[in-house]
Order: C-alpha cells, then sequence, then structure tokens
C-alpha cells in the first residue's frame, strides 16, 4: 500500500512565511528610510552641479546666462527670445534637462547674472525644513 504524498503547503504554514517576512521587513524598512533620503538629496545635489556647469559653459560662449524666460530649456535647445545666444554650441549643452529625484523640474532662476537652481525636495514647495528643505547651488 501506498503512501499519499503530500504536494504543496498548508495555509499555516504560508500564513507562518509571511508571519516572518512581515517581522523582517519592519526591522529593515526603518533603517533603509532615511538612507533613500539622503542618497536622493545627494542625487539633487550633483544633478545641481552639472546643471551649473552647463551653465558655466553656454557663459563660456555667448558671454551671459540664460534668462530666467528662457530657463534650463536653453542648454537643450537655443533659444529664439532674447538674448539670442550667437555662439550657441552645436548639439547643446545637455541632452536633456533631468527632473529632481522627486519628478519636479529644477527652477531656475537669473537675477542680472546672479543664477539659482533650485529642488524644493520631496514635499515640492519652496522653503520647508529637515527632510524637506530645498537643495540650491547656494548651498
Amino acid at each position: 500500500m501506498k503512501k499519499n504524498k503530500r504536494k504543496g503547503f498548508t495555509l499555516i504554514e504560508i500564513m507562518v512565511v509571511v508571519v516572518i517576512l512581515g517581522l523582517l521587513a519592519a526591522l529593515v524598512v526603518p533603517r533603509i528610510g532615511p538612507q533613500v533620503a539622503e542618497a536622493q538629496r545627494t542625487t539633487a545635489a550633483t544633478q545641481i552641479r552639472s546643471l551649473e556647469d552647463a551653465l558655466e559653459m553656454y557663459r563660456m560662449h555667448n558671454g551671459f546666462y540664460p534668462s530666467t524666460s528662457q530657463g534650463l530649456d536653453a542648454l537643450v535647445t537655443a533659444p529664439t527670445t532674447s538674448p539670442v545666444p550667437r555662439r550657441y554650441a552645436e548639439g547643446g549643452y545637455l541632452k536633456k534637462v533631468p527632473d529632481d529625484p522627486w519628478g519636479n523640474p529644477y527652477v531656475y532662476r537669473n537675477q542680472n547674472g546672479h543664477i539659482q537652481i533650485m529642488s524644493y525636495g520631496p514635499d515640492g514647495e519652496e522653503g520647508g525644513e529637515g527632510i524637506n528643505a530645498d537643495i540650491t547651488n547656494e548651498d
């Protein structure tokens, strides 16, 4: 006489595994969360420095930075509004203007030749403190 061999898992066994995975996740996720937030802030700062470098190349070729209204898009395609660059680099200065790590566009301001590039951080609003603090090229 042959015994029936059990195939698969019982509901109890599956529930035990799910509970164990849940406990492990509860221990690991709180430790990873702050590191992810810090990595996003570091990524934003690095992208801002890259945008600054591209803007500096634009200024070296043309003698001025793009206006606030021309924005960072002036690094991808030559502006057609004043001030129009006379020695715009063939192919532009960037292939694409990146969004910040939270999916928002960077804010660009040119105030009489003083440029400011800013990410509003995870909350997407100007100002903020702690993890919601803005990240700028002036930091």
